[in-house]
């Protein structure tokens, strides 16, 4: 027989599903809501390109409609997915998509199968107590900080469209409503695997892990132990996800097991944020008193939520738990090995090391200590360091100095920092070049997500196009919307973001 994934569809507007395929208790039947005046707000027309998609008709009639969940695509049937979690470690046995409806799936032209879901889409059989709808406010911050993200170039969920519904709904006022059309590589997350392993349907896990393993991990179809060298490809992944967050100033803000996405993207942004001023305890999320996603937590509780996965594959690791258990251990050293890497590595290249040395690191980390001692800035502090790197000597280092509340504090780090340099044999500009391609000048800072937001409500979208604008590709200079890259003043500070449910 002929693996589903081998489909693809042809159709400008035409999605298959193999989802679908896999056991009955991983997803209900789910009708988008019909809305009452909906409006396309954006359309991401390069990621319709990269799908395959006709832009074309996603902006007419039934296009629009589709996006709005008023009309649904031939030949497939939406269902929600079901899924549980460990939400701020405590486990919630059945969560599933309350407010999100999966179309289907497009084999883009890439040839990788990515999802296509309406997020806010209306009430399913997960839904629980909630409408099911989604408010403009967090359809716009999601499109916003996972296209940056995008920009940034950290794996993660992206942003087809959004669309307003010309309904309002309840949070806890009322709210113009939107649907965010939402693209990944596959919605499927460690808490997709607590659902059946919970339910102790050891055969729907492995089904699920198989299924895994040939959308997102075909390399390891054929290993010796292939559910091992998946916990280990998982953990690989995730670990060298996080440290781009880390190395971007990300906070995720909640994360729970159920927004862990198994392919190592960045799933669900809720009341997530980026830095202004580099605090390593920061915390951003309205619901996350005790801080335990904040961002240096991050870390740690990727490797908690990593282990949950493994506990779900331990009877297909072997049969004695002992050594199953010890199997599952072996395996997620991957995640702290890729972390270390990929966190380590891209701290370096941030101040502007070709090559790893002994010490380089404790440089670095020395840099971020300051850094927060004196209240600077994360992505300033390091897009100005580009260009002190541009000069043998304190030439070009009038704007990284003023981040600091004492400047002298960064010219005992620089002194240091410049004997290192001068072991190197990288000119000034191919070194000043090369952090300007990892220390981006724009990030989507809460304080211009808000105004976007605001501006929305009340009818403009041009803030949004302005922001999409710079955010998208965040390494540019972008000099007539220079503003964009600046901190918030104090009184434009925000420091609590929701989740919108």
């Amino acid at each position: 027989m002929a693996s589903p994934l081998s489909e693809t569809a042809t159709e400008p507007l035409a999605l298959t599903e193999t989802f679908r395929q896999l056991p009955a208790l991983f997803h209900e039947n789910a009708t988008p809501t019909p809305t009452k005046r909906p409006q396309l707000l954006r359309l991401n027309r390069a990621l319709a390109d990269d799908i395959g998609f006709d832009a074309g008709a996603l902006t007419g009639p039934d296009g629009i409609a589709t996006l709005a969940g008023n009309r649904t695509p031939a030949d497939v049937t939406p269902l929600a997915m079901a899924y549980a979690g460990h939400q701020f470690g405590n486990l919630v046995p059945t969560l599933g998509d309350g407010r999100a409806v999966l179309l289907g799936e497009r084999v883009d032209t890439a040839g990788v199968r990515r999802d296509i879901q309406l997020k806010g889409a209306g009430i399913t059989p997960f839904s629980r107590t909630g409408d099911g709808r989604a408010a403009l406010g967090p359809v716009l911050r999601e499109y916003i900080v996972s296209e940056a993200m995008a920009g940034l170039g950290v794996p993660t969920t992206r942003a087809l469209a959004a669309t307003s519904t010309g309904e309002n709904v309840l949070r806890p006022t009322p709210e113009p409503g939107a649907i965010l059309t939402r693209v990944a590589t596959s919605h499927i997350r460690v808490g997709t695997f607590e659902y059946a392993a919970k339910r102790g349907e050891t055969e729907a896990v492995q089904a699920l892990a198989d299924y895994v393993i040939e959308r997102h991990y075909p390399e390891i179809a054929d290993a010796e132990a292939p559910y091992r060298a998946l916990i280990e490809a998982v953990a690989e992944r995730t670990g060298t996800l996080i440290a781009n967050w880390l190395l971007v100033g990300f906070i995720h803000g909640v994360m729970n097991t159920d927004n862990v996405s198994i392919a190592g993207e960045t799933l669900d942004y809720g009341p997530c944020a980026f830095m202004d001023t580099y605090d390593p305890a920061t915390v951003y999320s309205s619901i996350d008193s005790g801080g335990r996603y904040a961002y240096n937590q991050q870390p740690r509780v990727g490797l908690w939520n990593l282990s949950r996965f493994a506990e779900c594959l331990l009877p297909l690791l072997a049969d004695d738990q002992d050594e199953a258990v010890s199997q599952a251990k072996e395996a997620l050293d991957a995640y702290g090995n890729a972390f270390e890497t990929a966190y380590h590595g891209g701290l370096v290249t941030k101040i502007g090391l070709a090559e790893c040395h002994e010490g380089d690191v404790e440089l670095a980390s020395n840099l971020l200590q300051t850094m927060a001692e004196q209240s600077v800035d994360f992505t300033l502090g390091f897009r100005y360091l580009a260009d002190a790197a541009h000069a043998v000597d304190s030439t070009n280092d009038t704007n990284v100095r003023a981040l600091f509340a004492d400047p002298t504090a960064f010219d005992g780090w620089a002194t240091r920092w410049r004997e290192r340099l001068a072991t190197e044999t990288r000119g000034f500009n191919a070194r000043r070049n090369a952090m300007r391609a990892v220390n981006p000048a724009f990030i989507p800072r809460n304080h211009r997500v808000q105004q976007v937001i605001d501006a929305a409500t009340n009818g403009d979208l041009e803030p949004l196009n302005e922001l999409l604008a710079v955010v998208s590709q965040p390494f540019d200079d972008h000099p007539n919307r220079a503003h964009y890259a600046e901190p918030p003043a104090e009184n434009e500070k925000i420091t609590r973001t929701f989740c919108g449910t």
